[in-house]
């Protein structure tokens, strides 16, 4: 298991909690706090190691495509596709925006 820490910044604010997945399922798991800061801390723990190139690289687009809100990311990725990352990850921004 590896554990990587990212902090980025944020461009804007949310209210509440989102969770998407199932911890233990084998798929992805993704909370996300929000908070009213300027960085969104993100924690993952990963079964793949030597994996940080390929969620910086993640974050990067997503940062390119989208803002990212301020608050606590965390991620129990169960060696998850990039593709299957961005959608939880995006899952648990949306819930949080229509909450």
């Amino acid at each position: 298991m590896e554990k990587i820490t990212l902090t980025l910044p944020a461009s804007r604010t949310l209210n509440g909690k989102a969770l998407a997945g199932v911890v233990g399922s084998g798929d992805m798991e993704v909370l996300f706090t929000a908070d009213q800061g300027q960085t969104l801390a993100i924690e993952i723990t990963t079964s793949v190691d030597n994996s940080r190139g390929r969620w910086d690289a993640l974050f990067n687009r997503l940062q390119t495509v989208s803002s990212l809100p301020a608050g606590k990311l965390t991620i129990h990725d169960f060696g998850a596709t990039p593709g299957v990352a961005r959608i939880r990850i995006e899952q648990v921004f949306e819930g949080v925006s229509h909450a």
